[in-house]
């Protein structure tokens, strides 16, 4: 039962969330192999009954479904990765983890956005005020 899914899932995101004291109870995914089959083999699928976590499936072709990570991606190419991959030339990964950890501290934590539901808040802030409630 080896998938990175459920690895990055068990291994780093939900301690994190425990971390911050953050439950989940739903998890939006696209249709990708690593995430759907059927429910009774695929290991993301037992992984999530297991945790008792409902999985949402995005619309096949609808990336509004998920903007926001759309625009993550985005973002992180043209903010980060084009431009430190232009003007930085990393010796190691490590090197190139610290610099990508240094810009997700400021993503995260530091910058504040203006776009639908961010009102001029950090992710942060809008997540963290989102699981007071």
């Amino acid at each position: 039962m080896s998938s990175k899914a459920v690895q990055t899932l068990n291994n780093e995101v939900l301690p994190f969330l425990e971390e911050h004291n953050t439950p989940i109870k739903t998890i939006l995914t696209d249709n990708g192999r690593d995430y759907c089959g059927r429910k009774d083999q695929h290991p993301f699928e037992l992984f999530l009954q297991l945790k008792d976590i409902e999985h949402r499936i995005t619309k096949v072709k609808r990336p509004q479904s998920i903007e926001f990570v759309e625009r993550l991606h985005r973002t992180l190419i043209d903010e980060h990765f084009r431009d430190a991959g232009s003007t930085n030339f990393y010796e190691t990964v490590d090197e190139m983890e610290k610099d990508f950890q240094i810009y997700l501290n400021l993503y995260n934590y530091e910058r504040s956005y203006q776009c639908r539901n961010m009102n001029g808040r950090t992710p942060y802030q809008v997540s963290k005020k989102e699981y007071e409630n």
